[in-house]
């Protein structure tokens, strides 16, 4: 649940450090994450299985149906639920195998799971970000909530691409009025916006962000 975060951003920011991750896309250690997600039982382990064959065939695509294929694998497998009803706790991030344990989780989780499936199958990190955004809910003059998608980068400077469990197809940023991003990161950099300088390190500035790379590397995620 984001939604007491936008107003206090700043408040959630750490005090910069050194960098923990490198850059790059990562192969998932399948045999590591498999064994791990026994430890979260079997419906963990049935996702998990079905999202490394899906991973497998996007490694023989082009990113335009790479992004599909994962997209579409959480958002009709993974059910909305707030955190407070999934996890007891006003805002938690799930890792993957948390997710598929649970067969639920809120919009930061599929946001996440799709960032590490999308590099497993192949697309380079400097390509995807997180985004914080303001949603707008019911149109114009809708309620604003706090939400989070992920973006795929075609290049550096090109308009973004929005993945979104709140819809089902992809669409570039400008077709997505209904959201105001507020930051974007990954593991490299956090950004203001989507575009613009960087704006420091994410594992540093981001503590919720640190303790989900740290539990992705021990799951053979990342």
């Amino acid at each position: 649940m984001l939604l007491a975060l936008l107003p206090v951003v700043a408040a959630l920011v750490l005090a910069l450090g050194g960098g923990l991750w490198s850059a790059g896309a990562r192969a998932w250690d399948t045999q590591q994450m498999l064994r791990q997600a026994q430890r979260h039982g079997a419906r963990s382990v049935d996702l998990a299985q079905a999202l490394i064959e899906t991973v497998q065939m996007g490694q023989r695509m082009d990113d335009e149906r790479r992004l599909e294929l994962v997209n579409q694998f959480f958002n009709r497998r993974i059910y909305f639920r707030d955190d407070i009803e999934v996890w007891g706790q006003i805002d938690y991030w799930a890792t993957p195998l948390e997710m598929f344990a649970q067969g639920q989780g809120d919009c930061e989780d599929y946001a996440i799971g799709k960032y590490f499936a999308l590099m497993a199958a192949g697309v380079p990190q400097a390509k995807l970000r997180l985004v914080y955004v303001r949603a707008t809910l019911g149109g114009v003059g809708g309620v604003q909530q706090a939400h989070m998608v992920l973006a795929y980068y075609p290049s550096p400077t090109a308009e973004p691409l929005i993945l979104d469990n709140l819809i089902g197809d992809i669409r570039p940023a400008s077709r997505r009025p209904d959201l105001q991003p507020v930051f974007s990161f990954n593991a490299d950099g956090l950004w203001q916006g989507t575009q613009g300088p960087g704006a420091g390190d994410p594992t540093a500035r981001l503590s919720r962000w640190r303790e989900v790379l740290i539990k992705a590397r021990e799951q053979g995620l990342f």
